[in-house]
């Protein structure tokens, strides 16, 4: 797995994963909500959608917008097999192991506190998700 640091680096050249902002409809959801609720739901899509050996749809099967765990995943590359396997050095084909969610969960995290950088209100890390949940 790639160290966090020198990944935010490398996808700080990236004019794709560079275009992405948390703005309207998901950022207010994350405000609303806050950050441990949006670190739940996210732990669940990586479960349900990222996190198998053989994703259903996988390179399509990640919505772009329409919650702010979902625009986390494209601007963190952590939104398909293919994008794990080239930016975060995790192979495909084999179910990710609970050290490997953890990672994708934490490049998550560590992008949506980027989002709210004058909102402190919003802050308290994965909420106890990672000891909650079995990975």
């Amino acid at each position: 797995m790639r160290d966090l640091d020198d990944l935010f680096a490398a996808l700080s050249t990236s004019d794709f994963r560079r275009r992405f902002r948390l703005r309207g409809p998901e950022l207010a959801y994350l405000r609303s909500r806050g950050l441990p609720a949006v670190m739940e739901h996210a732990a669940g899509f990586i479960a349900a959608r990222l996190a198998v050996a053989e994703p259903a749809n996988d390179g399509k099967q990640t919505p772009m917008r329409n919650h702010p765990a979902f625009v986390a995943q494209h601007a963190t590359a952590t939104c398909c097999r293919g994008c794990l396997q080239k930016w975060h050095r995790i192979p495909k084909g084999r179910a990710l192991t609970g050290e490997e969610t953890r990672h994708v969960l934490a490049a998550m995290e560590r992008w949506l506190l980027a989002q709210l950088p004058d909102d402190p209100g919003v802050g308290g890390g994965l909420g106890g998700v990672g000891e909650q949940l079995s990975f």
